[in-house]
């Protein structure tokens, strides 16, 4: 059974709780036997919560007695070590965070507990949420349950790892530019980035720069993030960007009266070189949509020609980010790892290239204004190529050399506007590692991307499979 267990999503177990079909105690029993059995090979779990089995045993008991249950009740959860858990390890993967235990939960954490939910792990991240990979000098490197020679990605890498390992159904990660879609296309599990400011980051690190950071939830199955997003989104009345209310939506509902009109993008210039089995994947998702009745066709959008998301985004964020981070490894300098001192050696930014990079972010918050009037939504690849080796500096991708940082070219825009994104698995590589196709909507309007993420993954070729960690 615990070997069923572990292969379920959320809100299967959720209903098998529910039902008294098996009890939250087997439920995260059979998730820390999975943890004790993969995670010395793939090292996603950086700290168990110790009281996990006793808060099961007490979600057992409120079955019994016939209480009222929350969506999530007795289901475990992992969540992303920058994301504060009262009374649990939070050490942002450095080792000046060593020990650092909060005295209280971080808002998404603490409405995913209201909802029934058992916080059972943390899970790894590079140093400070600053990277596309995830190492760093406290708890090391993550890997790819697909490939343990390959990367999760980052930042989120730990988490997207855990869940397409069955060591958790569920989690939260956190979004800068490329954080939760990244590692979720590249360990063939679906994650939500919302609309900015959609989920409240209260109790989150980092915070700046502000504007772009999002957290959003990590699991196998859109219901799932469906379910999860329901829970987490609204405001808190700590974060001043979390406004709007779950239940102003802009987007089309789960019942549509009318075809949704998609455009799609794969060969658009400011992508750069795709791979081709990310190029066929993300061409068979459209046309599969158009398919099951959406109108669908290629799509231009003149801003992403003209502006370079991730140039600006890294001229803003230096400035932002650089005092931040120093002021917190200020008599720690010999504790930095790699990435906060790749950080510290960006070049500042004039002022004169700061406000003309924050005009250029308005600017693309019009052209996608502009895209949104004629389209419903948006599909395109999440990262150009599928999981590379650890620690590349650079791809050839159709003979063309690219920086690693080419990976983020695809994510960048969706997190400088604040344009909800996800990301879900539609295929896989030559090699059998999995390729996810990003959906992005108007703001304000997940319903759309979570309908169309609902309908691709019924007809997904890819929709069951997951990785074979017998070997390990």
């Amino acid at each position: 059974m615990n070997s069923e267990l572990i292969h379920q999503d959320a809100t299967k177990l959720a209903e098998l709780i529910r039902t008294r079909e098996v009890s939250p105690v087997e439920v995260v029993q059979a998730h820390l036997d999975r943890i004790d059995a993969v995670d010395p090979k793939i090292n996603a779990i950086v700290t168990v919560a110790d009281d996990a089995l006793k808060a099961a045993k007490a979600a057992e008991a409120a079955v019994l007695a016939g209480a009222k249950l929350g969506p999530l009740h007795g289901v475990p959860f992992t969540a992303k070590d920058s994301i504060d858990t009262a009374g649990v390890l939070t050490q942002r993967g450095s080792p000046i965070f060593k020990g650092r235990t909060p005295d209280a939960d971080a808002t998404t954490v603490a409405r995913m507990k209201h909802a029934g939910g058992i916080l059972l792990a943390k899970t790894n991240l590079p140093e400070f949420s600053y990277w596309i990979e995830t190492d760093n000098l406290l708890s090391g490197r993550t890997r790819n349950p697909w490939n343990l020679d390959r990367t999760p990605g980052g930042s989120s890498g730990g988490e997207s790892a855990a869940v397409a390992a069955g060591m958790s159904p569920i989690g939260l990660g956190s979004d800068v530019a490329i954080s939760v879609r990244g590692p979720a296309a590249l360990t063939g599990i679906v994650g939500l980035k919302a609309t900015h400011g959609r989920i409240p980051m209260t109790g989150i690190w980092p915070r700046v720069p502000r504007r772009f950071w999002h957290v959003g939830p990590m699991a196998r199955t859109v219901r799932d993030i469906a379910l999860a997003y329901s829970l987490l989104a609204g405001p808190d009345g700590a974060d001043g960007f979390s406004m709007s209310p779950l239940a102003m939506d802009g987007g089309v509902g789960t019942t549509p009266n009318r075809p949704i009109r998609v455009g799609w993008i794969v060969d658009q210039g400011f992508l750069g070189p795709v791979d081709a089995d990310v190029a066929t994947t993300v061409q068979a998702a459209a046309e599969a949509l158009k398919g099951m009745g959406a109108s669908v066709e290629p799509a231009h959008i003149p801003v992403l020609e003209q502006i370079d998301a991730l140039d600006l985004l890294w001229k803003l964020q230096a400035m932002e980010t650089k005092p931040a981070f120093r002021k917190e490894t200020a008599g720690h300098e010999d504790k930095i790892f790699k990435h906060v001192q790749g950080v510290y050696d960006t070049p500042d930014t004039s002022i004169v290239d700061f406000v003309q990079a924050e005009q250029d972010a308005e600017a693309m918050r019009d052209g996608f204004a502009q895209y949104f009037q004629h389209y419903d939504a948006l599909i395109l690849p999440v990262t150009p190529v599928p999981a590379h080796a650890h620690d590349a500096a650079e791809f050839v991708i159709n003979g063309q050399s690219v920086s690693s940082l080419h990976v983020m070219h695809a994510t960048a825009p969706f997190s400088v506007t604040g344009l909800p994104a996800m990301s879900l698995p539609f295929g896989t590589s030559r090699d059998g590692l999995p390729i996810g196709v990003q959906l992005v909507s108007p703001w304000l309007a997940e319903s759309t991307i979570l309908h169309l993420a609902t309908l691709l993954e019924s007809v997904s070729p890819v929709r069951n499979l997951r990785p074979d960690l017998s070997h390990i």
